[in-house]
């Protein structure tokens, strides 16, 4: 199974993305992570990307390509995956398309979970709170949630007209919805 997992930051993304690979016996794909993990470690990227999230920022897709195309090529990656955090431009929906090409794979879903701004935006403050995640300040988040309906939003339509879109409400208990997300998918 080849999926995405779309939603605005906050969205519980990362929560579902982790029981959906579960389920599917697939790599979670978080591009977050790997930027994080980078940060972590201060090495040349994750100075660059540290930069750019701390004013709100997306990471460029040339930077953003190039790691998802070598994650995808590991082994583990090859009869299947979940993407989490990509695509979020239509320049990367086109790259990934090319990626999967190349590899003679297609997408099977694309999951959005739907959750209301003020919902996410309270989701994420209490996080930043609980994991004490610097770039979660409420200016940076209403700036990324701009950036996610100016951006990533759209490419919700883009795959419905593929027909691969799964919409599924983000709102509820973790399990909840982690069912609910179970179902579309294997509907």
């Amino acid at each position: 199974m080849r999926l995405i997992i779309l939603g605005p930051p906050g969205a519980g993304k990362g929560t579902q993305a982790g029981r959906i690979a579960e389920h599917y016996a697939i790599p979670a794909i978080s591009t977050g992570d790997i930027f994080r993990s980078n940060i972590k470690n201060e090495t040349e990227l994750g100075k660059q990307v540290k930069e750019i999230l701390a004013s709100g920022g997306y990471v460029s897709d040339e930077i953003t390509n190039a790691i998802v195309e070598d994650r995808l090529a590991q082994e583990d990656a090859a009869g299947g995956f979940l993407l989490d955090g990509y695509p979020r431009t239509p320049a990367q929906v086109e790259a990934l398309d090319g990626m999967l090409q190349r590899q003679g794979a297609s997408l099977d879903k694309v999951l959005e979970l739907v959750v209301d701004d003020e919902m996410v935006i309270a989701r994420l403050l209490k996080r930043a709170e609980v994991e004490g995640r610097e770039d979660d300040t409420e200016e940076v988040i209403r700036e990324r949630m701009a950036l996610y309906h100016r951006e990533t939003e759209p490419l919700a339509s883009e795959y419905a007209e593929r027909g691969l879109l799964v919409q599924v409400d983000g709102a509820g208990e973790v399990d909840e919805i982690g069912r609910r997300i179970i179902d579309a998918l294997d509907d």
